[in-house]
């Protein structure tokens, strides 16, 4: 039986494609002990607060250049908590699904942990389990494989003997340059994710690419489901 490989770091309040690429895998491992990136997916992401594209971003403790996801703390307080609560209530309550996005955004609220990596993975499992999405879940920092970039995703694909290594289309220029296809045991997919329109609240126009959380507000869990698995082809 063939078996398809996704290794994604775990983002905040990810988009439907995050969670399409979970679907398309039999393991998916969180890479959660490399390079922390400032202002990246790694600690924000892109809901609409007031009608207007906002960000939400967690602020952490900055250690140094060289420190990992699974080594940041979230230094988040109860004024903060309560600030983004209140934008992200006074912004969706009316929304079709309210109840089932704030279950997304208590998760990621009131997590007690201050680890970022491990914030970031309670809300991504929660959404894959209420999406009925039963790949296998790994973290990287718990296999012992060494290596960087491409090196350590072939190590990732000898490891779980996977015959397909799937990627988002954002890691194509570094893959090519890498010669993945050309080195891997694995055979190289992209991720083929067409992003469609759906009904948004109080919108003139369709925002693309938004957190899971304005999928699920508009959608509720059965439709964003059907949006992220059953709309487009495996």
């Amino acid at each position: 039986m063939s078996k398809t490989l996704v290794v994604m770091q775990p983002t905040v309040l990810p988009w439907s494609g995050y969670f399409n690429l979970m679907h398309l895998s039999d393991d998916f491992v969180f890479h959660d002990d490399i390079q922390l990136e400032k202002r990246s997916w790694q600690t924000r992401n892109r809901l609409l607060l007031d009608g207007k594209v906002d960000w939400i971003s967690l602020p952490i403790e900055h250690l140094g250049e060289k420190q990992k996801i699974s080594d940041t703390r979230v230094l988040v307080d109860r004024k903060w908590t309560d600030k983004v609560d209140r934008a992200f209530r006074r912004s969706y309550s009316k929304h079709p699904h309210f109840n089932a996005a704030a279950e997304v955004m208590a998760c990621f609220l009131s997590f007690e942990n201050d680890n970022l990596a491990l914030r970031n993975e309670a809300v991504i499992r929660l959404v894959a389990e209420r999406l009925g999405i039963q790949t296998r879940i790994h973290r990287a920092s718990e296999l012992g494989i060494e290596g960087v970039r491409s090196e350590r995703l072939m190590g990732f694909c000898k490891f779980f003997q996977a015959d397909t290594y799937l990627s988002p289309l954002g890691s194509k220029e570094y893959l090519m340059e890498d010669q993945f296809e050309a080195r891997s045991p694995s055979q190289l997919v992209f991720q083929d994710y067409p992003v469609l329109p759906y009904p948004q609240t109080h919108v003139a126009e369709f925002v693309p690419s938004l957190s899971i959380v304005d999928v699920v507000a508009n959608l509720g869990w059965a439709q964003a489901k059907a949006y992220i698995i059953g709309s487009h082809q495996d």
